[in-house]
Order: C-alpha cells, then sequence, then structure tokens
C-alpha cells in the first residue's frame, strides 16, 4: 500500500475534498496540517510554493482539484469513459468558477467595494450557479453526473462546507436536491467517521 500525505493549514478549505476521498477509499494517511507562522519556512520546498499538497510515496503533486481527479479514479469514483470524465470534470470546474465568485467577497478589504460585490453575489451569483446545479441534480438521479455517486458529489459535498462559512448562509436552503446530495455523502460511513473525528475547524 502506498504511503499518503495531505499537507495543508489546520483548516477543512481546498484539502477537505481530499480528505473525503481518502476517507472514502478507506486510505490511511498522514494529515499535516500547517500552523500559518511555520508556513514561511515550509513554501520553499512545496511545488510552486503552495498547498495543499499530496504526496503518495514521497512523490509531490499540487493543484487541489488535479489531485481530486486522481484520488477519485483510485477509489472508484470516476467515469466509465472519456465522455463520463468530461462531464464530471465540466461540474467541479464550476464549481471552482462559483467557489472564486464567493472568495473574490470575502477577500475584499474595501468595505465599500466588499458590500457592492455581496450585492452582486446575492442578486445574480447564488442563483445563477445554485438553480444550475440544482437542476443538474434533479436531471441526474440526486448527483451532480452521470447519474450515479462520482467524486464530483465528493466534491461538492465538502467543498459546501467552506462556501456556507464564507457565503455567511446555508446556501443548500431552497434546492432540495443539493442538500440531499451533501446529506447522502455525509452518511457514507466512512465519510461520517471521518467528520466525527476530524479537527474541530470554522473553514
Amino acid at each position: 500500500m502506498p504511503a499518503y500525505k495531505v499537507t495543508y493549514f489546520n483548516v477543512k478549505g481546498l484539502a477537505e475534498p481530499m480528505r473525503y476521498l481518502l476517507a472514502y477509499g478507506n486510505i490511511d494517511y498522514e494529515d499535516v496540517r500547517v500552523e500559518r507562522e511555520n508556513w514561511p519556512a515550509l513554501k520553499s520546498n512545496m511545488p510552486m510554493g503552495q498547498i495543499p499538497v499530496l504526496e503518495v510515496d514521497g512523490k509531490k503533486a499540487h493543484q487541489s482539484v488535479s489531485i481530486c481527479r486522481y484520488l477519485g479514479k483510485q477509489v472508484g469514483l470516476g467515469g466509465a469513459n472519456d465522455w463520463e470524465n468530461l462531464e464530471i470534470d465540466s461540474v467541479v470546474d464550476t464549481m471552482t468558477d462559483f467557489r472564486l465568485k464567493i472568495t473574490a467577497v470575502h477577500q475584499e478589504t474595501d468595505p465599500d467595494l466588499q458590500a457592492k460585490k455581496r450585492e452582486v453575489l446575492e442578486k445574480e451569483h447564488f442563483p445563477f450557479y445554485l438553480e444550475k446545479l440544482e437542476a443538474i441534480a434533479t436531471e441526474n438521479n440526486g448527483h451532480l453526473a452521470v447519474g450515479k455517486l462520482t467524486w464530483a458529489d465528493i466534491y461538492f459535498a465538502s467543498l459546501f462546507e467552506l462556501l456556507n462559512v464564507l457565503a455567511k448562509r446555508n446556501m443548500t436552503d431552497g434546492f432540495p436536491h443539493l442538500k440531499k446530495l451533501i446529506d447522502t455523502v455525509q452518511s457514507i460511513d466512512s465519510i461520517k467517521k471521518w467528520i466525527a473525528k476530524r479537527p474541530v475547524t470554522e473553514m
């Protein structure tokens, strides 16, 4: 069995989808959580100077979505063919687009600009993305691609914990298929065990 290690800050953030996928596959790994004050000393040792990073037998990989795609295949949650993989990738990339809209508001330091961006987020981006994702889940038997559980579902359910904090609302309210999807993923026994034992952090 390969030796796995996930390195990230002591938050859920972009590493939580990896942790969910590893939990789903019952894969043991070292969960390295870097304190912010220690990060500058470690940064130069990481590919592209960023985390999260996945190590497999000492080989390091960066880019969170690429890592999740790899882990999704490792645990049997990839598509059955190239087209199914395209469907999965498309919805995950859509989630990235949505996340960046939300984080742009969260990271804005000018109060007036932040208020304006939040108004656009509330009036335009939330309805657009959530209605589209709800429709996709409705058409796919409660999943986000190919009508069955894939790593896109795991990615969505785990990332939404962060997005709800950044958005300052529960974004599944009024979207029953999305809410049920998250409940379904978090009810998977191995993921449920991970949630119960993981460090308690807000983000």
